[in-house]
């Protein structure tokens, strides 16, 4: 998912070649023989890996084709890569690469692979193979990446079901969990990533998470799909298999979190208060800029800001001019959308993530300036 989370998610997919367009061009029939399979990639501790990845494999002996096609794929010499990834219109695009290569590299990053043989008729298979060739072709391989509607599992199912001529392929099970909940498992000894998206996401992510978007989900679901009342996967493999590696990382836990913000409320220094409070401030400007600037749904009405309230650098400049009035105002604002906050995430998935938060607010806001109110 986030591969947000995306950013390096398919770096050892290389720009197709020509080589490769013309091996597998839209006339070309597949055999009886062919197979088509979804393979499922595991996590892992760099972030561009955190959700896994999705991949389709169209295997013909008769031919001599085995190949994989995935979506994801980014050119990092893209002029304003960063402004554009950002902004969300970064152009993403489909890549082909042969099976060999493909196992050799998750062979070399100790991933899992996984995979489910499509019980599909030839005509479909047929079908699905013309799609992803012609995802390959110039004028169509490119895409906006969107962090839930249009990853690298969202475009594998759309061209699955497109081949198949209908809406087969389906969500089953977990469709009453928000987004937010269903990525929270993802970030286990990742604190920081977990702390970054709860804060960065809006309400977007707290919807029902009805579709698919992360390739585990398309695993379970596509055991549970029939297609003409026969199971559609006609055989589950496992391709590779690795002992997952934790993450190691000594300062990436809720401890060093709570150790920093405990020393900020137990120093309990004006200087460094306010220092917190001016990087809470800042961090809720970037937000409220970056969801009017992206079109990245996921940042949009990001109620996070009532935390991280840009409102605080007014605060600290009325209390350095000894402004009572502008003091109460802002105080008394502050605090309000502190307790609305906190309505709003009661019941959400990072209330425990951002409760710390919430409470170190609150007490530096009324120790440094409820006296000067009066």
């Amino acid at each position: 998912m986030m591969k947000y989370s995306v950013l390096k998610k398919t770096i050892f997919f290389t720009l197709f070649t020509l080589s490769i367009q013309i091996s597998f061009a839209q006339n070309l029939l597949l055999s009886k023989e062919a197979k088509a399979s979804v393979l499922t990639c595991v996590t892992s501790n760099e972030i561009y890996a955190l959700f896994g990845h999705t991949a389709i494999r169209i295997t013909d002996t008769i031919n001599g084709i085995d190949v994989v096609y995935n979506y994801g794929a980014f050119d990092f010499s893209t002029s304003n890569f960063a402004l554009k990834f950002v902004k969300g219109n970064l152009q993403y695009f489909a890549v082909a690469n042969s099976y060999a290569d493909f196992i050799a590299n998750y062979t070399y990053e100790k991933r899992a692979v996984y995979e489910q043989v499509l019980n599909i008729s030839a005509a479909q298979k047929q079908r699905l193979f013309d799609n992803l060739n012609q995802s390959l072709q110039l004028e169509n391989r490119e895409y906006i990446y969107k962090f839930i509607d249009q990853n690298c599992t969202s475009m594998a199912v759309d061209v699955i079901n497109r081949s198949l001529n209908q809406k087969v392929i389906v969500k089953k099970g977990d469709t009453d969990k928000s987004y937010r909940t269903i990525l929270y498992p993802y970030f286990d000894h990742h604190f920081y990533e977990q702390l970054g998206t709860s804060i960065l996401f809006g309400t977007k992510t707290d919807q029902l998470g009805t579709t698919i978007f992360l390739p585990f989900e398309l695993q379970k679901s596509l055991n549970q799909i029939k297609l003409n009342q026969l199971p559609i996967v006609k055989e589950n493999k496992t391709v590779l298999e690795f002992e997952p590696e934790p993450n190691s990382s000594w300062w990436n836990n809720p401890y060093t979190y709570l150790l920093f913000l405990g020393l900020i409320v137990i120093v309990n220094k004006s200087s460094i208060d306010a220092i917190y409070l001016t990087i809470m401030a800042v961090l809720g400007l970037t937000f409220t800029l970056l969801g009017m600037y992206s079109t990245h749904l996921e940042l949009a009405n990001n109620y996070n800001i009532l935390l991280f309230n840009p409102s605080l650098i007014a605060l600290l400049y009325c209390a350095k001019a000894n402004n009572k009035k502008g003091i109460k105002y802002l105080l008394w604002f502050n605090l309000m959308a502190l307790a609305s906050y906190t309505l709003i995430v009661i019941n959400k998935a990072h209330l425990w993530i951002v409760a710390p938060l919430i409470i170190t607010n609150g007490l530096i806001l009324v120790r440094r300036f409820w006296n000067k109110q009066r």
